[in-house]
C-alpha cells in the first residue's frame, strides 16, 4: 500500500469485531453449565484451529491446511509492499503451494488471541502474527509483524475460517546476496517445485 495515510486504525470497531457471548459461569443448572463448558471448548477448538493454520502454511501441507477453510473463504492481506484479495478455498490454498516452495522458508507465529463466540456456529478472533519469510527465488527477506482478525463458522461441529485478513504493524524487506546457509530446509524436499 504506497499510501500509508490512508491506512485504517486498527482497533476492534473497525475491524468489525463486536463482544460475543460473556466468559461467564451462569448461575443455572447442568444444562447451563454445559453450555459454559461447550463455550470454552469453542474458545480452545478455534485456538487449535488457527495454530493448525500456521503449521500448514510453514510445512506446505495443503492437503490438511484446504480442511481449515470454509469452501467460500474471504482473504485480504495488506502488507508494505503489497495488497493481497481473493476468494475460496481451492484458489487460497493453490496460491499458499506456490508461496511455499522448495525455494522458501516462511516462519509465522500467531500470539495473543482474542477470541469473541458470537453463538453455537458463529466467532470472531484477533490475533497478533510475528513472521520471517525467505523467498531465495527473488533473493528477499521480509520479516515483520501484522494484526489478522478472523470471522470463524462452525460446520457439522468443526470450526473452520470463513474470513481471513491481516495488515502489517511493519515489515522490513532485505534483499539477499546470497541463499542463506540453513543447516535444516524443510520445504527444500516437501515445497512445491518452482
Amino acid at each position: 500500500m504506497s499510501n500509508h495515510a490512508q491506512r485504517q486504525v486498527l482497533n476492534k470497531a473497525n475491524l468489525g469485531i463486536v463482544d460475543g457471548l460473556p466468559l461467564q459461569a451462569s448461575d443455572g443448572g447442568l444444562d447451563e453449565l454445559r453450555k459454559n463448558i461447550q463455550h470454552l471448548m469453542d474458545i480452545e477448538a478455534i485456538k487449535q484451529l488457527k495454530h493448525a493454520y500456521f503449521r500448514c502454511i510453514d510445512t506446505a501441507n495443503l492437503d490438511e491446511l484446504g480442511t481449515l477453510f470454509h469452501a467460500d473463504v474471504d482473504v485480504h492481506f495488506v502488507g508494505g509492499t503489497y495488497e493481497w484479495k481473493l476468494t475460496g478455498r481451492d484458489q487460497y490454498v493453490a496460491s499458499i503451494g506456490q508461496s511455499f516452495n522448495r525455494r522458501s522458508v516462511g516462519h509465522h507465529n500467531g500470539h495473543q488471541p482474542e477470541i469473541q463466540v458470537l453463538s453455537d456456529s458463529e466467532a470472531t478472533g484477533i490475533w497478533y502474527l510475528t513472521d520471517n519469510m525467505w523467498v531465495m527465488a527473488h533473493n528477499a527477506f521480509t520479516t515483520g509483524t501484522a494484526i489478522y482478525w478472523d470471522r470463524y463458522v462452525k460446520q457439522d461441529g468443526r470450526w473452520l475460517i470463513r474470513e481471513t485478513c491481516y495488515e502489517r504493524l511493519y515489515e522490513l524487506n532485505e534483499q539477499l546476496d546470497q541463499d542463506p546457509a540453513f543447516s535444516s530446509h524443510y520445504l527444500a524436499v516437501h515445497g512445491a517445485d518452482v
